[in-house]
């Protein structure tokens, strides 16, 4: 009987976990660049997730990873932390002010600004790959909506992701045309998680696939020796994407596990892949 119930909870959690690996080809865009994680910044003169930061990334024909949060007058902006802390000095989050208040706050001591998500689409070339995040702050589903409506006028490449599985799920229910991918890490060995053990359990071994059933699984790259990111990687052949590959050596330590590649700190070769 325990023999019974062990296969039994083996089968129930392959199938919680497993995702979607038909639209795997869709991917290969993203297999053949390295992806700039908000875009390509120093944090000195370019500060992330600003409008040279991506332009440089494209005259480097990399491609594009951004966060996208909503402001309180429904403007889509893309900025990567909860807080503004961080970036510009306020201590105040980003979802809690208007986009006029945000034009107040320059990012880093520079002249660039937080940007509206519609003035960055206008920088790219639509042959750059671009991986949106949706971030999980504020009225995450409403910004999703929002994103999805302004991507309709989009002709460029580009899928959607998020840490949060409500955001995927409602993507898979509702745009099934865009490719979608769960972000994920090992939400237990985070001291600041905000969220219930049992959560942080649930999250970090990838429990929920079978509500979101991910295009792809985009993984901590210090985190891949996780079980059911091993399964995805190894058994089920399932897309993953590295984030956030910080140097040659890391990528080359971990390229056998992954198929696309998420990078900041370092200058990659695209002729690598």
């Amino acid at each position: 009987m325990l023999i019974k119930i062990l296969i039994l909870l083996i089968v129930f959690y392959l199938i919680a976990i497993y995702p979607d690996t038909s639209r795997k080809k869709k991917m290969e865009p993203y297999e053949k660049c390295f992806i700039a994680h908000r875009g390509l910044f120093n944090n000195k003169d370019i500060p992330e997730n600003s409008l040279p930061a991506f332009k440089k990334a494209v005259e480097n024909n990399f491609g594009i990873e951004l966060d996208v949060q909503l402001t309180t007058d429904d403007k889509l902006v893309v900025f990567h932390d909860a807080s503004l802390k961080r970036m510009t000095g306020i201590d105040k989050n980003l979802t809690d002010c208007s986009y006029e208040e945000l034009c107040g706050y320059p990012l880093l001591d520079t002249k660039e600004q937080i940007p509206l998500f519609s003035d960055v689409l206008s920088v790219l070339n639509p042959d750059t790959p671009l991986v949106i995040e949706i971030k999980a702050e504020g009225r995450y589903i409403e910004t999703t909506k929002r994103t999805v409506e302004m991507m309709k006028s989009y002709n460029g490449l580009y899928n959607m992701e998020s840490f949060n599985p409500m955001v995927v799920r409602y993507l898979r229910m509702n745009e099934p045309q865009i490719i979608r991918g769960q972000l994920a890490y090992n939400y237990l060995s985070d001291p600041n998680a905000k969220i219930s053990k049992v959560l942080c359990f649930v999250l970090t071994y990838l429990l929920m696939n079978f509500l979101t059933r991910p295009d792809y699984i985009a993984y901590d790259v210090n985190g891949s020796d996780n079980l059911s990111f091993q399964l995805m990687s190894r058994l089920f052949k399932a897309e993953c994407v590295a984030w956030t590959v910080k140097s040659r050596q890391q990528f080359e330590e971990k390229k056998h596990l992954y198929q696309c590649f998420i990078f900041d700190s370092w200058m990659p070769d695209n002729k690598d892949l």
